[in-house]
């Protein structure tokens, strides 16, 4: 009977506040992708950098993975002190995050690319920008939207812990339910939206890797002519 009564809550709540719940899910996501575009912007060059430069390899990563260490909620305090409350130290916290998967996916799918393809490429008289964009970034695409999926994954999590610090999110939810004297209704109005969006990002983000993967695209080519 409680079970029911928390199910008919959760509905009741959806239907007096869908439009409330819409739009702090569309913040929420926004806040998510504006993070992991910027650690995209910054972790792809840097991955390709270091993938250029062996000895940075181990500092970069390094200085990654310590960032990803730092609990989220201490992080977000660290970048209050200097950006305030709000939007902005909620993004920056995601695209600090965003770094080390998106750097470390980068890095291995260029080094992941077969020589020999870039050996016949320098053969043909490619540029290293040639290379670059013509052979190794293709053949790596599918490793590096890894590693924006990963990102965008961890990033849902974190921005729902912004709502703290006054960046509007599900997180406003979860934490207004936590507030009240019987809340669960209204936390998994704040939980379940975030969860979906998770699994939505993984999905989405895992099929258009599948896509991009040449090993799979070659097989599903080669399979073609014979479905005929």
């Amino acid at each position: 009977m409680e079970k029911m009564n928390t199910f008919e809550q959760f509905i009741h709540y959806f239907q007096d506040n869908a439009g409330y719940v819409f739009q702090l899910f569309i913040d929420h996501f926004l806040i998510s992708i504006y993070g992991v575009l910027l650690g995209a912007l910054v972790g792809i060059p840097i991955g390709i950098w270091i993938a250029r430069h062996k000895r940075l390899v181990g500092p970069i990563i390094a200085i990654a993975n310590i960032i990803q260490t730092v609990p989220a909620i201490a992080l977000l305090a660290l970048l209050m002190l200097a950006l305030g409350l709000g939007k902005t130290t909620v993004i920056t916290t995601v695209f600090l995050y965003s770094l080390l998967p998106i750097i470390k996916n980068t890095y291995t799918g260029i080094k992941s690319v077969d020589t020999h393809l870039i050996d016949a490429g320098k053969g043909m008289g490619m540029t290293k920008r040639q290379l670059l964009t013509m052979v190794e970034l293709p053949l790596s695409l599918s490793v590096i939207i890894a590693g924006i999926r990963i990102a965008l994954v961890i990033a849902i999590g974190v921005t729902a812990i912004g709502s703290f610090i006054g960046a509007p999110s599900l997180g406003d939810i979860i934490i207004r339910g936590t507030n009240a004297t019987n809340g669960t209704s209204i936390i998994l109005a704040g939980a379940l939206p975030t969860a979906i969006m998770a699994v939505l990002a993984d999905i989405i983000l895992g099929f258009i890797e599948r896509r991009l993967d040449p090993i799979k695209r070659n097989k599903v080519l080669k399979q073609a002519p014979q479905d005929r």
